[in-house]
């Protein structure tokens, strides 16, 4: 499993109200309700079915540079262009463009699945980055984070002197509004940082605020490959864990003592989690013959879960991406956690 994945490393405008009007610079219905919970989660699967980021109202930012950022790795940064970006991580590629820095943009990682991002240049294989792929695209400034690699290709572009800014993980979602700032000052819109930001920060108040009163189901996530055999269910700091907790439910994996990110899983392990909704992503869904495949895994068949066969799944690219789609994935999770 790579390390971006792990812990597996989601905003958007939402619609106004019932989400059936055009979408405003805070993106979120004015006063939210648990009745709305259904009519945000549609609009929210409408939105991302698109496949579009909204980016901030209004001309886009100009970078004013130089600026000297910190880096993940200990370093000191000065970024003197920001004309030609490249971000290296699909959730930090959502900010950029968000942002309204998009045109800048000139190349993309595997993870980077969003319309806007699918005609440029791909620099990685299998998470892996091709320096020589990098340097082609001659960018004024890159944006990696520490899972980022290998270090090799990481150092090699450092070297021929394209300013290497790296981030840490997102894993919480918490971390979303931390990138964004960081993002934000190393391209040299701090401004900009800042109102997308308040903009995420009113989204995820309005969805947060659609939870139903006095439902808190446990909710185990799985990450599966069944193509590689491989089966985990999601603990303390699996990422996913902050955005079930986010939704007003229970993440089955921490609440049955799993402390690491992620653990295998075995009978013992789901019969001590007893999920009552398994949470997935929908690759990794697929790649075990959906929910019939699923429940003949062992174990999984004997939990609440897996007898009501209540799964949800989102797609990869934004289920895990904590970033400016978030908002809208806590949306979907508040509706169908509680009510599947």
């Amino acid at each position: 499993m790579s390390g971006r994945l792990a812990p597996l490393a989601v905003v958007l405008a939402l619609l106004t109200g019932a989400c059936t009007a055009g979408a405003t610079e805070s993106g979120g219905a004015a006063g939210p309700s648990p009745a709305s919970a259904s009519a945000r989660a549609a609009a929210a699967e409408k939105q991302l079915a698109k496949n579009t980021l909204v980016p901030l109202e209004g001309a886009p930012p100009t970078p004013e540079l130089p600026v000297t950022v910190d880096s993940a790795d200990g370093r000191k940064v000065t970024v003197r262009d920001a004309s030609r970006i490249l971000p290296l991580n699909g959730g930090v590629a959502e900010i950029v463009f968000t942002l309204g820095l998009g045109d800048r943009v000139v190349g993309r990682d595997i993870t980077a699945t969003f319309a806007e991002a699918k005609g440029l240049p791909q620099v990685t294989k299998a998470h892996d980055v091709s320096a020589e792929s990098v340097l082609s695209l001659e960018p004024t400034v890159v944006l990696a984070d520490t899972d980022t690699g290998p270090s090799e290709a990481v150092e090699q572009i450092r070297d021929a002197g394209v300013p290497v800014v790296v981030l840490d993980p997102a894993t919480e979602l918490a971390d979303v509004t931390t990138r964004t700032t960081r993002v934000a000052e190393a391209l040299g819109v701090p401004e900009a940082g800042k109102r997308l930001n308040a903009r995420m920060e009113t989204e995820l108040a309005a969805a947060r605020a659609a939870v139903p009163e006095g439902s808190r189901p446990k909710v185990a996530f799985l990450y599966l490959r069944g193509s590689a055999a491989v089966y985990l269910i999601g603990g303390k700091g699996s990422g996913a864990d902050s955005l079930v907790e986010a939704a007003g439910a229970v993440d089955a994996g921490r609440e049955a003592g799993f402390d690491r990110p992620f653990t295998p899983i075995t009978s013992e392990a789901l019969v001590k989690a007893q999920p009552d909704v398994i949470l997935m992503m929908t690759k990794g869904l697929e790649s075990v013959g959906g929910i019939d495949g699923l429940v003949r895994i062992p174990g999984i068949g004997q939990t609440p879960a897996g007898l009501d066969r209540r799964v949800v799944d989102l797609e990869d690219g934004v289920l895990l991406g904590y970033g400016p789609r978030t908002p809208l994935v806590i949306d979907i999770l508040v509706d169908r956690l509680h009510t599947i």
